[in-house]
């Protein structure tokens, strides 16, 4: 038996008025996997601890075993053990977004913040933007004075690390939970060192706002990636063992380093794809090989992680998140359930959101999401589609933790 986790990040939704009080679930085309959910079993999980900030860090540690109330010091160690970043005992991680803050001379406190992720900006484009921040002496300086050091990613993700910052009593704003709202309600406080970062921040803007990278992208039509957003504190961080857990061992197929994170911190592997982006157009085909290439040479368990619901709903963009539910149902689940079919394999399938993401707000929502556990050597006769409300009539599950052991049956 095999064991295969699809993670349709942020797919999970309240009813939206202009799908007729439908949730994007609800009107998605996904006949596959409501075929699978048929034969299935539907419940709800709460994978967000109620005490815990709602995101794919604590959302994700918990559908891999992991709670994060032992566990969880912050989003950003998590990424940084996704692309080979130390977290060395009494330094803080951050998660550094490119953003794009609205043109205008008014004061930066008093700008808006249009996109968390500058446009989707991604590839060399926003490492040399990033580069040309930190190399800039006067900015570089200020940096180096706060321990600050930049770990470069080919998207809008970067990682930064602080020598013995504090972040006792400070909290950073997650910048795709304030979009479109004005940034100097949500000043950085709590401490010296956050204000300082702040600063930094501005300082940023001032150098980015106009730099010819950036003049290149507003004549292309582009957004601006013309500062960056420092959040996801977090210290050094330990995961208990998958395969002590659960008995198995496979890898993570996904486009972002925080579930490569996970996957290298709770010894699993992590599996990445050319032409995965994290956004709605991305290799789907690739992800599929990869995952049932790594069950075929003999692994137990694969993760599929697919971003573009997540990131479509931050942008305001409910056409994507339907076509990026679609691209799930027909790029991901079916083709990879009908190469196990064809090779004989028998296996078991969670499917399931990370968290809610709501389209009436572009942010992270907390509550309980919608799971489907499909067997294939099992016909439950459930006879419904995957839906929250569908959800709502099978077993609920209190917590993230245990949603593994329902899939592996142990």
């Amino acid at each position: 038996m095999k064991y295969i986790l699809i993670i349709g990040d942020g797919m999970a939704d309240n009813p939206v008025p202009e799908l007729g009080g439908k949730t994007p679930l609800e009107a998605a085309e996904k006949p596959f996997i409501d075929s699978l959910a048929a034969k299935g079993v539907l419940g709800t999980v709460r994978t967000v601890p109620t005490n815990q900030p709602p995101g794919s860090d604590t959302g994700i540690m918990s559908i891999f075993g992991c709670d994060p109330n032992k566990y969880y010091t912050g989003r950003s160690p998590l990424e940084a053990a996704g692309t080979g970043v130390e977290v060395n005992a009494g330094d803080v991680s951050y998660r550094c977004n490119m953003v794009c803050l609205e043109d205008g001379d008014m004061p930066f406190e008093q700008k808006r913040i249009l996109s968390h992720s500058a446009g989707s900006i991604e590839g060399e484009e926003s490492i040399a933007i990033v580069n040309a921040l930190f190399s800039d002496p006067e900015f570089k300086a200020e940096a180096d004075k706060l321990g600050i050091k930049v770990w470069p990613s080919p998207s809008f993700r970067h990682i930064v690390t602080q020598r013995n910052g504090d972040v006792a009593g400070a909290y950073f704003q997650p910048p795709h939970d304030i979009l479109d709202k004005v940034i100097g309600d949500y000043k950085f406080s709590g401490n010296e060192n956050a204000e300082n970062l702040w600063k930094l921040m501005e300082h940023a803007h001032k150098v980015l706002d106009h730099h010819p990278l950036n003049e290149s992208r507003r004549e292309r039509g582009l957004k601006p990636a013309n500062c960056v957003w420092f959040w996801a504190e977090g210290t050094a961080v330990q995961l208990p063992s998958f395969v002590e857990q659960y008995g198995k061992y496979g890898g993570v197929v996904s486009a972002v380093p925080l579930c490569h994170g996970i996957a290298v911190l709770t010894g699993l592997y992590p599996i990445s794809v050319e032409g995965a982006t994290g956004e709605t157009e991305t290799n789907c085909e690739g992800k599929v090989q990869a995952a049932f290439d790594a069950l075929m040479k003999g692994d137990s368990f694969a993760a599929v992680h697919l971003e573009g619901p997540d990131e479509a709903t931050h942008n305001g963009n409910l056409e994507e998140k339907l076509l990026c539910i679609k691209y799930l149902d027909s790029r991901i689940v079916k083709p990879l359930c009908e190469k196990l079919d064809a090779a004989g394999v028998d296996y078991r399938m969670l499917i399931l959101a990370d968290h809610k993401t709501l389209m009436s707000t572009r942010g992270h929502d907390g509550e309980p999401v919608p799971y489907l556990i499909y067997d294939s050597t099992v016909d439950t006769g459930c006879g419904l589609s995957y839906t929250e409300k569908n959800g709502l009539t099978g077993p609920f599950i209190d917590a993230g933790t245990k949603i593994m052991g329902e899939l592996i049956n142990k």
